[in-house]
């Protein structure tokens, strides 16, 4: 009789308490040794190495991509930062917000389309990305210390590879 892919796909436990995915054959599923965890992983350390050397405490990564966009696009509406950032619509609200609040972004109508709001970076905002930068390079020389020269050029490209054509991992 053979077995349907639900009845593969059903979790159990084996012999020494495991858990397992499939038949006996199958082995055993270890979340440690998955893509998305290691992925997160990496990112919380790769967020704790940002808080430690950034310039300014008060400023978030998140925050940092956003005003970066900003800089590198120019003034952006709330669509054009969630296409370039990957960050969802009710996170990039608060951030935009958060931003605007500290003065380092200001909101207004979009010369083009006056029903359109954009965002763009105040001489303030402009100010402490200059003042970022540096700190932005040691981040990312801590992130990857790990990896040698090969496996950091190694590493990006799989990772914009990762990401699919027209996702915006471009260099």
């Amino acid at each position: 009789m053979t077995e349907t892919m639900h009845e593969r796909a059903r979790p159990g436990r084996d012999r020494t308490g495991e858990t397992r995915v499939g038949n006996k054959d199958t082995q055993a599923y270890r979340v440690k040794n998955q893509v998305g965890y290691l992925l997160r992983r990496n990112y919380q350390r790769h967020l704790a190495v940002f808080q430690a050397l950034a310039c300014d405490k008060q400023l978030t990564s998140v925050q940092f991509v956003t005003l970066c966009v900003i800089h590198d696009d120019g003034p952006s509406s709330q669509v054009d930062l969630i296409n370039s950032t990957g960050i969802d619509q009710a996170t990039i609200r608060g951030i935009i917000n958060r931003l605007k609040a500290r003065k380092l972004i200001k909101l207004a109508a979009d010369p083009s389309d006056k029903r359109k709001v954009v965002a763009s970076l105040t001489d303030r905002g402009g100010q402490l990305l200059e003042q970022m930068i540096p700190c932005a390079e040691a981040i990312t020389t801590e992130t990857m210390a790990p990896l040698n020269p090969a496996e950091r050029e190694a590493f990006l490209f799989l990772l914009r590879k990762l990401m699919g054509p027209g996702r915006h991992g471009e260099t």
